[in-house]
């Protein structure tokens, strides 16, 4: 992101003077911390547990749709329906908070239904809905996801980076992704 950006400006700079290079600059600036971006998807797993084993793993501390969060964070509370991630960065001196309503309930049909509401610092962050089928041979569950807040450019970069790697993070707890409709734009 960096480097298109400099890239820009210089090239403004090379093809005309400072004054038009500096305005670009600026607005390089605004377009880049402006929050314009969005993400939301859904996603199909499948796993050989039982209905309870994976409302036990979704409603724990550490549910496999957040493994971004957990395995990053410096400290892990749980306290009844609430989990805590801390995480610190910038050595120490800024941290963040995020925090986990999980709460469960059973549908009509008699599945279960588990919702997940992050907010980091105080404010919404995305919000998980999971729905388990159970199967003859297995249990397939359906996930929903959706930001509650919106990106600026600058995060575009770590939402390329989990995209390549959310698929092997829920195959390595012993998920298999069925299906994945992911969106991340205006």
């Amino acid at each position: 992101m960096a480097v298109a950006v400099a890239s820009l400006y210089l090239g403004v700079y090379s093809l005309t003077s400072l004054l038009p290079a500096a305005a670009t600059a600026a607005l390089l600036v605004v377009v880049a911390r402006a929050p314009i971006l969005q993400s939301r998807g859904r996603f199909r797993l499948k796993t050989d547990d039982s209905q309870e084993t994976i409302v036990d793993a979704f409603t724990g501390p550490k549910p496999p749709v957040l493994a971004f969060l957990w395995g990053l964070a410096d400290e892990v509370t749980s306290n009844g329906n609430t989990v805590k991630y801390k995480t610190y960065y910038l050595f120490g001196l800024r941290s963040v908070e995020m925090v986990v309503q999980r709460q469960t309930e059973t549908t009509p049909d008699g599945n279960k239904r588990i919702t997940l509401d992050v907010t980091a610092n105080g404010k919404p962050w995305a919000t998980y809905t999971s729905i388990l089928h159970e199967q003859p041979d297995h249990t397939a569950i359906d996930v929903e996801y959706t930001s509650n807040r919106r990106f600026d450019l600058r995060d575009l970069p770590k939402q390329l980076l989990a995209r390549r790697y959310r698929d092997a993070t829920l195959e390595a707890q012993g998920y298999t992704v069925e299906t994945r409709e992911s969106h991340f734009g205006l």
